[in-house]
């Protein structure tokens, strides 16, 4: 289990609003906060699941009501020092986090459902959490203050976790008192304590340097070598401790350092099983938070004695997580660590290698450093879970369409004809059965008439799923067509309107080709997002060249939009969904790149005549797919920051795009319902779908993440009106067979009573 000790995150008092309570379960990602007296007496804990049961068992709904009002009062708590082997009966019925309290009560800590770990300051060092990188500084700071904090600067850039120093009390630590012109000593302790007397920073500077570390944003740590060096650290307020391997068989520090309740790493360089297995034993004794680091020390390690697989065997003998200490050269070994299993990774940073010190030559420069954390970072993302089984992803999805294979007609097929193998042929694209379903079609009856050279579909082995004559909503509907496919879609149903995706090639058709005289149903326009040349429409692109491109596109939109309102009358001023811009193809952006891209895209739409038409900037998610891969988007992600957007911008609004959204709460750990509260009166039309996780876009409606029966009490109270469509992936498919399957869903959920809202 993950043990936290630094609970003031996952704390509210009686007396907080229910806003604060959200906001820091938002903040704490655990889905759970405690409620406590002033005295920290456990009162209560409040889920997400208990604030929802709570709105739809209110008649009104306030943020301002006391957390006591809405905590389950219920809670299951663990005695602290009672035997840990009774917990696997607490975490049962979705209980993932269980508090713990004293004798009276006190809430102490937490324990959470993981393998075992902690939290060193903020960051969870866990299996499930990333690795924790610590640039080791040491003191390779040659006794400079304003280089040593040169190094801390080198360090926050690379995006390690941690910095790392050392602190010793020489004439305490040495039997000579540290005399470094001692000619009775060895020549290695000689040539130590000679380092140590011109490179040591007195505690007064290492306290100055680890308020420096906070002031960039890292944590702080430091190896206390002795212990008036951890009286030291402990009076600072050090948040966790690192052992020297020196120091591995120092028994009696680190029964000191266990004592102060504080979590720490100890490297295993220098030590023999045996000594490992004795060390264990005695920290287990003990009950010390602990991690072993496995290391040689040797500077530089040859790799032929790195040993990187004994980590596993490391990871038997404590029943705990391990971590690796690298003193070889290059980022190749860390990297697989991680790969390995490591949750703490340790590598010493330097300026210049030829320094005097043992420490430089097995150093990273600032570079090297910076790429070992982007190595392990791209390595973390790619590892994944051995916990489920392989699902396609979604960029497969997209390939598997256009490059797989799938089972096609050989000739035509009459409706109650007998579907034989030689009525079946395997052809490309990858838009119907795959092959392998081949033996399950053969032998059935045909439930439609199928053409020559059109697809097989689920639905013509397990049968058909019907477009029903009519769909009941108290709101407007429809569904996404293109020119080609509307009259077959509509045909036969009572939408109310259609969104027309177009292709930028539909922006050069003559519309004549389609329509003749007035229809009878509404529309609204989805812009294409991909134009001529490759070009993916962002209107806030640094590149004014590209933007202005981007500009000259959506004009050609607008102008379109207006030419279909001559054969779509019922439609007013059609709604004009359009994907803003906002992504990068590197990374996420800084909120000041982000506030000046808001910014251009309010001027960009500025230079458009939008009368008679709405645009309706799509809620984004956090990683796009675009013709050319993934992406990072950083607009329309925030319900705050669209919120500020369309506050600022008064004619702009937004098209609620419901996967897109669950999947940025997924990422960020937001609520998706809160998040739809602050955007809903902005929100003048919907793609409705399902999600999951974080790039699952368009999943079977029901079969991700979002909680539709919530969701739908929520816009049946705020956005009544509001019209929607059923965005799913590759619903158009064998005439539409997704969006009734969606909509047959959605009718049973959305025409639901709201009153209790």
């Amino acid at each position: 289990m993950l043990i936290v000790k630094d609970i003031q995150k996952f704390m509210v008092f009686s007396e907080d609003s229910l806003g604060d309570v959200l906001k820091k379960i938002n903040e704490n990602k655990a889905r759970v906060v405690f409620v406590v007296t002033e005295h920290t007496v456990l009162l209560g804990s409040i889920s997400d699941g208990d604030v929802r049961r709570w709105m739809t068992q209110s008649e009104t709904i306030s943020l301002d009501v006391p957390a006591k009002e809405v905590m389950n009062e219920s809670c299951k708590t663990f005695l602290l020092g009672e035997d840990k082997k009774n917990l696997g009966a607490y975490f049962k019925d979705g209980v993932e986090c269980v508090p713990v309290v004293d004798s009276s009560n006190h809430l102490v800590q937490l324990l959470f459902q993981k393998n075992d770990g902690f939290f060193i300051g903020e960051h969870e060092v866990s299996e499930s959490s990333r690795s924790f990188i610590i640039a080791e500084i040491g003191n390779n700071h040659q006794g400079d203050i304003n280089l040593a904090k040169q190094l801390v600067d080198h360090a926050v850039e690379a995006g390690v976790d941690c910095a790392k120093f050392q602190m010793r009390n020489v004439k305490q630590l040495y039997a000579n008192q540290g005399d470094s012109d001692d000619d009775s000593a060895d020549l290695g302790a000689q040539y130590t304590m000679d380092l140590l007397s011109r490179f040591q920073l007195s505690n007064e500077e290492l306290c100055e340097v680890f308020d420096y570390c906070k002031e960039k944003g890292v944590m702080p740590l430091c190896t206390p070598w002795d212990k008036d060096s951890l009286d030291a650290l402990e009076e600072y307020g050090m948040p966790a401790y690192k052992v020297a391997s020196a120091d591995f068989t120092n028994f009696e520090l680190l029964e000191a350092i266990t004592k102060t309740g504080k979590p720490f790493l100890c490297s295993t360089g220098m030590s023999s099983e045996s000594e490992i297995k004795s060390t264990v034993t005695f920290l287990d004794n003990l009950g010390a938070d602990y991690i072993l680091l496995h290391c040689n020390s040797t500077y530089p390690t040859p790799f032929k004695d790195v040993n990187l697989k004994y980590m596993t065997r490391l990871k038997k003998i404590t029943g705990k997580l391990v971590g690796y200490s690298g003193h070889e050269r290059g980022t190749c070994i860390p990297v697989a660590a991680v790969a390995l299993g490591a949750t703490v990774i340790e590598k010493h940073l330097t300026t210049d290698k030829s320094l005097e010190g043992t420490d430089h030559k097995v150093s990273l420069l600032p570079d090297e450093l910076k790429s070992m954390v982007e190595q392990i970072r791209s390595l973390e993302e790619s590892l994944g879970s051995d916990l489920a089984p392989r699902e396609i992803t979604q960029g497969e999805l997209l390939n598997r369409e256009n490059l797989a294979k799938s089972l096609f007609a050989a000739c035509e097929i009459k409706k109650g004809e007998k579907i034989t193998r030689s009525k079946i042929m395997v052809k490309a694209p990858g838009q119907g059965l795959q092959p392998n379903r081949i033996d399950d079609l053969v032998g059935k009856i045909a439930h439609r008439d199928i053409e020559l050279d059109t697809c097989f579909f689920d639905s013509d082995i397990n049968g058909v799923v019907e477009k029903k004559p009519e769909y009941n909503f108290s709101r407007p509907f429809g569904v996404p067509v293109r020119y080609h496919d509307l009259r077959k879609i509509v045909a036969d149903t009572n939408l109310d309107f259609v969104e027309f995706h177009l292709s930028y090639k539909d922006l050069d058709v003559d519309l004549s080709k389609y329509f003749s005289g007035e229809e009878r149903i509404g529309f609204a326009v989805h812009s294409p997002e991909l134009f001529s040349g490759d070009h993916i429409l962002d209107l806030c692109s640094e590149d004014e060249a590209y933007r202005e491109h981007s500009i000259a596109e959506l004009k050609r939109v607008v102008e379109i939009t207006r030419d279909l309102k001559k054969f779509f009358p019922k439609t007013a001023c059609p709604v004009i969904v359009v994907n803003a811009g906002g992504w990068d193809s590197k990374g996420f952006t800084d909120q000041s790149l982000k506030e000046l891209k808001y910014q251009k895209i309010s001027d960009a739409l500025k230079q458009i005549d939008l009368i008679g038409v709405q645009i309706a900037i799509q809620t984004m998610p956090p990683f796009p797919w675009h013709f050319g891969g993934q992406s990072y988007h950083n607009l329309f992600v925030d319900a705050d920051e669209i919120v500020d957007f369309c506050t600022s911008n008064p004619d702009i609004k937004i098209c609620l795009d419901v996967s897109h959204s669950m999947m940025s709460c997924n990422y960020y750990g937001w609520d998706l319902i809160e998040f739809v509260r602050k955007v809903s009166p902005y929100n003048v039309h919907m793609h409705i779908v399902d999600a999951k996780g974080v790039d699952g876009e368009g999943v079977e409606i029901g079969e991700g993440d979002v909680d539709f029966e919530a969701l739908s009490n929520l816009l049946n109270s705020l956005n009544p009106g509001t019209q929607f469509i059923p965005e799913v992936w590759q619903g158009h498919k064998n005439g539409g067979e997704g969006f009734w399957v969606a909509l047959e869903f959605l009718q049973e959920v959305m025409n639901e009573d709201s009153s209790t809202l």
